[in-house]
């Protein structure tokens, strides 16, 4: 007795439609339940800015933006985006204009090796969308969960201070 497809494939097997924004372009994908965003963006979409720093939502070199929200993309399943806008570093640059944040990175040297800085600058961009930081302080304790293991902490909180007007004025995304 042969089985059809339905009843030989485990329900964990089958594919789901999501459909979600991604960088400003209208995406439908099918993924595995299973399949982390950040396995999705890099695996699937060649969109590799966001890294794979501990695969456990520890250090946020994969966050990304969902509804101008930060999330961490190794925590989140595909699935759970289901329609849904998210930015990843790719996407915050308007062509060839860098995106205020990205333009206060380069300036204040807000990075060493590079591995963290996809994460930083996503981070920083929906820390700017919470509205939450005032001072220096407030922007080293609401970006403490992305880590930098160069230590460019210092820069990197400069960067942010002076691209927060700049992001809350419009200029983000």
């Amino acid at each position: 007795m042969s089985a059809t497809l339905s009843e030989a494939t485990p329900a964990s097997f089958v594919r789901h439609p999501i459909r979600l924004t991604l960088n400003g372009q209208a995406r439908e994908l099918h993924v595995l339940p299973w399949t982390t965003l950040l396995d999705l963006l890099r695996e699937q979409l060649d969109l590799v800015g966001s890294k794979k720093g501990c695969d456990h939502g520890q250090c946020g070199a994969c966050t990304v933006l969902r509804d101008g929200k930060r999330i961490n993309a190794c925590l989140t399943l595909a699935v759970m985006c289901d329609g849904a806008e998210l930015t990843t570093i790719e996407g915050l640059a308007n062509g060839d204009q860098l995106h205020p944040m990205q333009q206060a990175f380069i300036k204040h040297d807000a990075f060493q090796c590079g591995y963290c800085t996809p994460g930083q600058i996503c981070s920083a961009v929906g820390l700017a969308n919470e509205g939450r930081a005032q001072t220096g302080a407030q922007i080293s304790e609401l970006m403490s969960g992305n880590l930098c293991r160069c230590g460019a902490y210092n820069n990197i909180r400069d960067a942010i201070e002076e691209a927060l007007p700049l992001c809350q004025q419009g200029g983000d995304q």
